[in-house]
């Protein structure tokens, strides 16, 4: 009995040190703050397809002339892609079509891309999106901008 108390309460414990600690990197994410909600489908296939997968749901931060995407559901305090402005081409803009609808935020919009000749998707709300595209455009004299 004593036994099966101590194993319960462990896992208890473990589970939310695991919640604490999904919150804990979220806010030090957020920290610097420039961040908003982001699903990124990198690799994406072609216009068409929406069965919905490939998409992974995460928070990104402006970085300088950077975007760093994060994974929601990882531990990691490093970036798992950096985007950087020179090299976004923007080729398409949609809404979200059949199985995508249930894989995004309700209220996402779907920005088709190409970083690096990689095509990837990348759906944001229609205020986040209004900030991503002034960032990019709002890149330093000289550079290239590519906005469909």
């Amino acid at each position: 009995m004593f036994l099966t108390l101590l194993v319960c309460g462990l896992v208890v414990v473990l589970v939310a040190a695991g919640l604490f600690a999904f919150g804990l990197r979220r806010r030090l994410i957020q920290r610097s703050g420039g961040t908003f909600d982001c699903s990124l489908r990198w690799n994406a296939p072609p216009r068409g397809d929406t069965s919905g997968k490939g998409w992974i749901y995460g928070v990104a931060r402006y970085n300088g002339d950077r975007v760093a995407w994060f994974r929601v559901f990882s531990y990691s305090l490093r970036p798992r892609r950096l985007l950087e402005r020179s090299e976004i081409e923007v080729t398409d803009r949609r809404l979200p079509e059949g199985e995508e609808e249930l894989a995004l935020l309700s209220d996402a919009v779907v920005l088709g891309c190409l970083h690096r000749g990689t095509r990837l998707e990348l759906a944001m709300s229609e205020d986040a999106l209004t900030g991503f595209l002034a960032w990019l455009e709002a890149a330093p004299p000289g550079q290239r901008v590519n906005v469909a």
